[in-house]
């Protein structure tokens, strides 16, 4: 059975945000790593618009970048939408009921399936789908922005940490 997991780069202060901090190299090639083995990615729309960047060819690449882009477009996806009528190459899309095309989904899986996104992540969170979240902290204040939890805040236990770098990975579960 797979295991979906929520992670998402956060700031001190509980936001999440691409365009106000990115990971460092390091960092990013932990990502790389975790790309190449998940078995699958289910993104909400907004995020899965973010990232069909990596669907795309860009020539000023480093190996690093082609590489993440390459566990990218291998795995499979799954993109939750209401408004989507298509989605590109290997992504399939989840329309009607949610709990049970992912309770569908794990059965049918295994290893970590990636959840993309906060506002899926809040509706997998209220249907108590999510197995594991991980944070990773990075030492940047925002002061506003969308939320890591942006709706229900569940009672977690920390199962892991680690630092990579100046961040620090905490690894949570339901409790």
């Amino acid at each position: 059975m797979a295991k979906l997991v929520f992670g998402m780069n956060q700031s001190l202060d509980g936001y999440v945000d691409h365009t106000a901090f990115g990971p460092s190299p390091t960092l990013f090639r932990h990502f790389i790593a975790e790309a190449e083995r998940q078995s699958g990615s289910v993104y909400g729309r907004r995020m899965y618009e973010i990232m069909r960047y990596w669907d795309d060819e860009h020539p000023e690449w480093d190996g690093e970048r082609l590489a993440y882009a390459a566990a990218w477009r291998r795995q499979p996806k799954w993109v939750v939408s209401r408004t989507l009528k298509s989605v590109g190459p290997n992504a399939r899309l989840v329309e009607g009921d949610l709990g049970g095309a992912m309770r569908k989904l794990k059965a049918e899986h295994d290893g970590e399936i990636e959840v993309a996104g906060p506002d899926l992540a809040r509706s997998l969170t209220e249907l108590g789908l999510i197995d594991e979240y991980r944070i990773y902290l990075h030492p940047v204040v925002l002061g506003r922005g969308k939320p890591y939890f942006a709706g229900p805040r569940p009672p977690l236990r920390l199962v892991a940490h680690d630092r990579i770098e100046d961040v620090i990975r905490l690894s949570y579960v339901p409790v």
